[in-house]
């Protein structure tokens, strides 16, 4: 069983910046693809960044820019930069451990290890 732990969420004005931590334990960084996801009420879970084993990288169209996903070995650590945040980017941010690398990477549905989410609000 892995367990995923996200932090970092919280609350800042649009135009301002966040950074989303997680860590997954026993880790699977170094053999899967892992990602960040989001989820506002009333939507579905939407992919957003995910980083493979490798350090490749793949955004959304929504985030491409202003999001950055990376992954600091010596930590265990999997973070999500968030620049320029507008009131839109407001969501419960999940942390994926195990993202299917390639055109599935966005898909929520082939995640098996979610985090408990942390919250992001962007005020206009």
């Amino acid at each position: 069983q892995v367990q995923v732990v996200e932090s970092g969420g919280g609350s800042v004005q649009s135009g301002g910046s966040l950074r989303l931590s997680c860590t997954a334990s026993p880790n699977t960084y170094s053999s899967y693809c892992m990602g960040w996801f989001r989820q506002s009420p009333g939507k579905e879970r939407e992919g957003i960044a995910a980083i493979d084993g490798g350090g490749a990288t793949s955004y959304a169209e929504s985030v491409k820019g202003r999001f950055t996903i990376s992954l600091e070995n010596a930590k265990n650590t999997l973070y999500l930069q968030m620049n320029s945040l507008k009131a839109e980017d407001s969501a419960m941010y999940y942390c994926a451990a195990d993202c299917v690398w390639g055109d599935s990477w966005s898909d929520a549905q082939t995640i098996n290890y979610w985090g408990q989410g942390t919250q992001v609000t962007v005020s206009s």
